[in-house]
């Protein structure tokens, strides 16, 4: 189904042909996010992503890059995630030699120009203070600080209005030759492939220098540990009110993942699961209602997430927390373990029909785990999880000693929210 290749370079290429579309996307995984920064960094990596788009020596404006990918009707985009940047292009397959092309241009040879990297600190700004303004995204940056506490997780992707202001050219050029380097590349090429898919990428990406790889980590490790309680409230005046509830969980490659994706699946994962039935359809709550899992090498979180009724916070607080005990003490049944892990194969070949899914499952595997599972056999996991790992996992993920709550909305009292979680005993 794909195959690995290495370049001259050290780079690593994932290609995954797909006989089922006429679109190919090329995505470039970079090993670098928020965790790897300095206090005084914070952010540079999101900086950076947003510097690619703003000109080359061939392509001098960022108008250049965008009218001649418009121009074939590509669709492209850059993303920062906490250990890692990409940047994809998906386009018909005939325009291959054009992502190619496009992508190893603006990721070698953007200018960063002085003056356009102080123009895009404004526009950066200008998204910390979207993200700042709209409680849903809010929260899961108040959360992420509680549960990664004391490490660099716990840090915004975006970094901070003063880290951005006092952003230095040469600081920020610098942390970005130390982790764009080749070594540190992953490539996904994905969808309706040419016979001579490696030659044309060899021809574009061999052409950045050799660089050896680094074994040492540029992060510290996450070590959780118990609390009392640990709330943030974020006060403002709002009719419905943003929570997260969270724990640290596990990381990548963690042999109880699976356990715990499923019961995270079963818990709030589908519109029949046991929070929206319960918050949402019979108490009418809520009108969204959500937990999910984040992994990351050596640290995880798992989150319950909720827009509610501001006059009905406390009753829902109540309701979310005596289903996690529920899921706890009790676990699940074999009922309903066997319906989710049908509901996550059924995803899975929904979600990798498309050319920049199938770039992105094999890609970021490589990058972030350096090997590589077949859907099929992460399939083989998720069938071996018994009711037993379910309550197991349970029992150590979800415990008052390690629960944060986050709180968006018109409140001020924090002790009444340490006596609900206090008297809820998980």
């Amino acid at each position: 189904m794909f195959k690995k290749h290495t370049l001259k370079n050290g780079m690593r290429v994932l290609t995954v042909p797909s006989k089922a579309t006429k679109a190919v996307t090329v995505l470039v995984l970079f090993k670098v996010g928020s965790r790897n920064e300095s206090l005084k960094l914070n952010g540079a990596s999101h900086f950076i992503e947003h510097l690619m788009f703003k000109g080359t020596k061939r392509r001098p404006t960022t108008l250049d890059i965008s009218r001649e990918l418009d121009g074939v009707g590509a669709e492209y985009n850059a993303f920062t995630g906490k250990d890692h940047t990409g940047y994809y292009i998906k386009i018909s397959a005939e325009h291959t030699k054009l992502a190619l092309d496009m992508l190893s241009d603006m990721l070698f040879h953007s200018k960063f120009d002085a003056k356009e990297m102080k123009r895009e600190k404004g526009v950066i700004l200008e998204e910390l203070n979207m993200y700042r303004d709209n409680p849903m995204m809010h929260i899961e940056e108040i959360i992420e600080e509680l549960v990664f506490c004391g490490n660099t997780l716990a840090r915004p992707i975006g970094g901070t209005r003063e880290s951005m202001i006092k952003m230095k050219r040469e600081d920020v050029l610098t942390f970005k030759n130390k982790f764009y380097s080749p070594a540190k590349i992953v490539i996904g090429v994905a969808g309706c492939l040419d016979k001579g898919i490696m030659q044309m990428v060899e021809h574009y990406f061999c052409t950045a220098d050799k660089s050896k790889k680094d074994s040492q980590k540029s992060f510290s490790d996450f070590i959780p540990t118990d609390i009392c309680s640990n709330i943030k409230i974020d006060y403002k005046k709002t009719e419905q009110a943003q929570l997260a509830l969270g724990f640290p969980s596990y990381g990548l490659g963690d042999k109880k993942l699976p356990a715990l994706s499923l019961l995270s699946l079963i818990l709030g994962g589908t519109m029949s699961s046991r929070l929206f039935t319960e918050v949402r359809e019979r108490r009418g709550l809520a009108y969204y209602i959500r937990s999910q899992t984040e992994s990351f090498e050596g640290a995880g979180a798992f989150v319950v997430r909720a827009g509610i009724d501001v006059a009905r916070i406390d009753l829902a607080i109540k309701t979310i927390l005596k289903e996690l005990k529920k899921m706890r003490t009790a676990g699940v049944s074999s009922k309903e373990l066997k319906r989710a892990k049908e509901t996550v194969r059924g995803r899975l070949d929904l979600a990798l029909e498309d050319s920049e899914a199938l770039a992105a499952w094999f890609a970021k595997q490589e990058l972030l785990e350096e090997k590589n599972k077949i859907p099929e056999e992460k399939l083989k996991e998720i069938y071996r999880v018994k009711v037993k790992d379910i309550k197991e996992v349970a029992q150590e993920v979800i415990k008052s000693q390690r629960l944060s709550l986050a709180l968006i909305g018109p409140f001020k009292d924090k002790k009444r929210f340490e006596k609900i979680l206090r008297e809820a005993k998980l």
